[in-house]
């Protein structure tokens, strides 16, 4: 099997898993285009795109089964996306940034596993102040990483109990989007496409088109927390470990 056929079946895999959690899959797709030594100068500028892409997907399958709430999405995005855009005006690389970031992954791990006290199920209100804040952090953040940055924000809103795991998975892939755009329109790297690039763009794609409706459409509420585990605790193994 030739390295091709493998990034492209490993692109779709990541596709599939992070769009069944409302997510686009930019850590991932780093951690594999970096696993076979895929220039970083070649696959960055295509790593927002082919975000924008798959969480598109996602926002649309999870918007069409009822679970997105503009009510919850909308306070972060108001300053997430100028942060993503100054953010990617800052692109960080760093080695022990990367590992501290990866650390800090494991937090909600832990949590969404429920080794810690389970939180209550109890709904509560998204306050005026906090989420403005959130959202300029994580988009400040997301920008300066080259990803959209609903890795960060689905745990927010399920550990703070502003948001079930559907609902959560439906805001972060609009924040995906904006945010993944926002770092575009900040980035100075130009955006080439190849035969190359080109396959990589048809695999996530294919993946994220199934991954976003059984995520949306099929799995229960506790499968797709269970889901989004799997991919925090991935993106943490990739900033330790492959960065």
């Amino acid at each position: 099997m030739t390295i091709d056929i493998l990034i492209a079946l490993s692109l779709f895999l990541i596709g599939f898993l992070y769009s069944s959690v409302g997510h686009g899959g930019a850590s991932g797709y780093i951690a594999v285009l970096s696993l076979y030594a895929i220039p970083v100068g070649i696959y960055k500028p295509v790593i927002l795109v082919l975000n924008i892409l798959v969480a598109g997907m996602a926002f649309y399958q999870f918007r069409r089964a009822g679970y997105f709430k503009w009510e919850i999405c909308r306070p972060f995005l108001f300053t997430s996306v100028p942060a993503a855009f100054i953010g990617s005006r800052f692109p960080l690389h760093g080695d022990v940034y990367n590992l501290l970031l990866g650390l800090a992954l494991i937090i909600p791990i832990i949590k969404l596993m429920g080794v810690l006290p389970a939180d209550s199920k109890e709904r509560k209100n998204i306050p005026l102040i906090a989420p403005l804040v959130w959202g300029a952090v994580l988009g400040f953040l997301s920008g300066m990483l080259n990803i959209g940055g609903g890795i960060f924000l689905s745990p927010v809103l399920i550990l703070l109990s502003w948001a079930n795991a559907k609902e959560a998975a439906a805001a972060s892939a609009l924040f995906i989007v904006l945010n993944s755009i926002g770092g575009l329109l900040g980035s100075a790297d130009p955006i080439t496409m190849s035969s190359q690039s080109s396959v990589w763009f048809i695999s996530a794609a294919a993946g994220g088109f199934l991954g976003s409706y059984i995520g949306s459409q099929r799995l229960h509420q506790m499968t797709v927390r269970y889901l989004l585990t799997a991919v925090l605790a991935i993106a943490s193994c990739k900033l330790i470990f492959f960065m």
